[in-house]
């Protein structure tokens, strides 16, 4: 899923959208250095940023904490440190975790999500603590392919361990322990984020109010897995240039038919190119300013691989550990999203449904596509407000019956 698609040349060169990645990319180089980095900022290169010696919360700013020794699925054991922002109140509070898409960052609040995380907005930081990690084998401050192993001194590459979204998932409870968070009221994630948001929900179900999954199946279908094939071949056959070609082929399945033809059409540019061409070249040179293919190549192989039915008996019975802890679901499907479309989110409320989920259907209504969770600002306010305030009654109803 894309999060940096929405500014470059597309007809006179004007801005495609409202929502885009920073071009000034230099700040996890300050958060490797000393904990910390501007509000909003990400880096073309961040190797594991140094841990702080205690977790800061409520800073609003990039932080990076050691987690320890974290076991995968595989087996194998490894030291993880992680990229995080906190916003609000600390866990007196209520709390929220947000899990970003494929080459997303910690800083859901000061970038990717910022209209929606802040005093008054949906996820509102003067009453709710709103927290973000990059996740495991991210480029942007945790432990990842570009981050040294400490058994050689020199950059994992390809011999980072392949994670899975339930690895993601533990690392992000294992940093919630390290800063002291037991529970949320609500976890969200689109795309990516969505599939690990819900193996964060079945690993510690008595802990969530509600599970938001925007854009996302509850196993990967074929037709992604296909356009994921394509795009690790072009990067196996062509390193840097295989990236920017399969970062191009990615574009066209974030976006709708109707968009691209709203958009481009059949426009040419003054040098004879259609503008479209334009726009995905763009796209690609820019994917090179602030990833890498082993990164890229390890996130892509964790989306292929989700299914939480897998070892649980199916979807239906992973999702009966939520309707036992009383943790709700709403699923949110995305007009003309022609990589995880509505009829496979339709699918994963109808499982949780026949598990005894208390699940429920919401649509965003756009021509925009997959990327439509980071551009319908007014829809995602009305579905991040509701979701969270039926969070916070089921969390407070759990609070209470063990006070």
């Amino acid at each position: 899923m894309s999060q940096d698609d929405c500014t470059g040349p597309e007809g006179s060169g004007s801005p495609g959208s409202a929502f885009d990645i920073p071009t000034d990319v230099a700040g996890l180089e300050g958060l490797a250095a000393t904990g910390r980095a501007p509000v909003g900022s990400l880096a073309p290169a961040a190797p594991a940023a140094s841990p702080a010696a205690q977790p800061v919360l409520g800073s609003g700013q990039l932080e990076a904490v050691s987690i320890g020794e974290l076991t995968l699925e595989s087996g194998v054991s490894l030291p993880v440190t992680v990229a995080y922002r906190h916003d609000g109140p600390g866990p007196g509070a209520p709390q929220v975790l947000v899990i970003h898409a494929l080459t997303g960052s910690a800083d859901a609040a000061g970038d990717w999500w910022e209209p929606v995380i802040g005093p008054g907005r949906a996820l509102d930081t003067s009453q709710v603590g709103v927290l973000c990690a990059n996740l495991l084998g991210g480029r942007y401050g945790t432990t990842g392919p570009t981050s040294d192993d400490p058994a050689t001194g020199v950059p994992y590459d390809r011999s980072f361990p392949q994670p899975t979204a339930r690895d993601q998932s533990a690392m992000l409870w294992a940093l919630a322990d390290r800063l002291g968070i037991a529970r949320f009221a609500l976890v969200a994630g689109g795309s990516l984020g969505g599939m690990v948001a819900q193996e964060v929900a079945i690993l510690r179900p008595g802990a969530i109010g509600r599970l938001t999954v925007l854009g996302a199946p509850a196993a990967a279908g074929a037709m992604a897995i296909g356009w994921n094939h394509i795009q690790l071949e072009l990067i196996e056959a062509l390193g840097e240039r295989g990236l920017e070609i399969a970062r191009q082929l990615a574009m066209t399945t974030y976006r709708s038919e109707a968009d691209f033809d709203g958009r481009f059409g059949r426009k040419v540019e003054a040098n004879g190119r259609f503008s479209v061409s334009s726009y995905l070249d763009y796209q690609g040179e820019k994917i090179l300013g602030r990833f890498d293919p082993e990164t890229y190549r390890v996130l892509v192989r964790v989306m292929d691989s989700h299914d939480v039915g897998r070892g649980r008996g199916g979807i239906r019975e992973a999702f009966r550990a939520l309707a036992a802890a009383g943790t709700g679901i709403t699923g949110i499907g995305i007009e003309g999203d022609i990589l995880f479309g509505p009829e496979q989110v339709r699918t994963l409320v109808g499982e949780a449904v026949g598990a005894g989920v208390d699940a429920s259907y919401r649509e965003i209504s756009s021509s925009k596509g997959h990327d439509a969770f980071l551009i319908e600002w007014g829809q995602m306010t009305e579905f991040l407000r509701d979701a969270l305030d039926d969070g916070l009654v089921r969390v407070g109803q759990r609070v209470a019956a063990t006070a």
